[in-house]
């Protein structure tokens, strides 16, 4: 099999010969010790050597609010953010909205102004041959809702003003939408998958209850899966944290594969979870990126891998828990990580 058949007949939960596997996505700081590591000139062929199944392709987003398309919006006007400074916690646009009518009056960014359609081809373009290209769209609309209030206010509007929370997701969601499909077409025929999603899970249980995300967040999540599917790509949906009380609804929702399994979590054991979801929907993650990855040796990455290959021969995409590699995971952990993975 190569890497593309691989990686379907393991979210599909078909026969493979060994699970496929995803090294994730290494923060900047982590890049030149993985390089050296695995003699790699750069990310593209780190993934190469590391044996990756799946490669990421990158969505080229360039705006004044932001470099990337999960920083598109300037809700708290203080320019151009950066990943390091951004947050969810300031006072967002929305803070004090209480009139419907006023979710119009936000800056809503046109997102063809700034979406390069040669550069999105060129990004599907440069994936290694035979890998399974995962577009990284992330879509995290509700997270967007909650910045566009601040945290706080975004969770007192679900109960106070809740038609203003969803005018706002409906103009989020839109921009989503239109986005991802200016990205589908200039991908056309390069793309296998995507990569969306919302963080709704602490590490002990979800951050609102079940009938909050189902009313204030699925509904917009349907339409972007129904999007990713009509241009024939598989959907892996992302949360961190305990979401074990959410699988159902997700599997509802036509996901192929939920990211990730966090190990450590409340209720996220992989035994559990191939247990009672495995017939029904395909997971990545698994191999523990908050205690192993960082603390352990490397017989017992070996190890832990060997268990999650026996528990789920096929519909797991091993991965870390966490799709960010940081700086302080050895490299003799990555490297026992691959090696156990890669094993047929």
């Amino acid at each position: 099999m190569n890497s593309n058949e691989r990686f379907h007949a393991t979210i599909e939960r078909k026969p493979v010969d060994r699970p496929a596997f995803w090294l994730g996505l290494p923060v900047a700081d982590a890049i030149p010790a993985l390089l050296r590591h695995f003699g790699a000139a750069d990310l593209r062929d780190l993934y190469v050597k590391a044996g990756d199944d799946v490669y990421p392709i990158e969505f080229p987003y360039h705006s004044p609010a932001g470099d990337a398309i999960y920083m598109a919006f300037d809700w708290t006007g203080a320019g151009k953010q950066d990943d390091e400074h951004r947050t969810l916690g300031g006072e967002g646009f929305f803070a004090n909205c209480e009139d419907v009518t006023k979710v119009t009056e936000f800056p809503w960014p046109d997102p063809a102004r700034y979406i390069d359609r040669n550069q999105c081809r060129r990004n599907a373009e440069a994936a290694p041959p035979g890998r399974a290209n995962l577009g990284m769209i992330w879509s995290c609309h509700f997270q967007d809702a909650c910045a566009s209030f601040g945290m706080e206010n975004a969770l007192i509007a679900l109960y106070e003003r809740p038609e203003v929370f969803r005018a706002v997701m409906d103009r989020i969601t839109d921009f989503y939408l239109r986005a991802n499909g200016i990205f589908y077409e200039a991908t056309k025929g390069k793309l296998h998958a995507v990569l969306m999603g919302n963080d709704y899970g602490c590490q002990t249980g979800l951050m609102l209850s079940r009938e909050q995300i189902a009313e204030f967040a699925l509904p917009w999540t349907r339409k972007l899966v129904d999007q990713a599917h009509a241009h024939g790509l598989k959907v892996i949906h992302h949360s961190c944290g305990a979401i074990r009380d959410l699988i159902p609804d997700l599997i509802t929702l036509g996901v192929d594969a939920i990211h990730p399994i966090q190990a450590l979590a409340k209720g996220m054991e992989a035994t559990g979870l191939k247990r009672d979801f495995g017939d029904k929907v395909s997971f990545c993650g698994g191999i523990d990126a908050q205690e192993l990855l960082v603390h352990g040796t490397p017989a017992q990455m070996r190890a832990k891998v060997r268990e999650l290959r026996g528990l789920f021969p096929t519909g797991l995409i091993l991965s870390p828990s966490h799709e960010a590699i940081l700086p302080d995971v050895p490299r003799e952990n990555i490297a026992a990580m691959v090696e156990a993975a890669l094993a047929h």
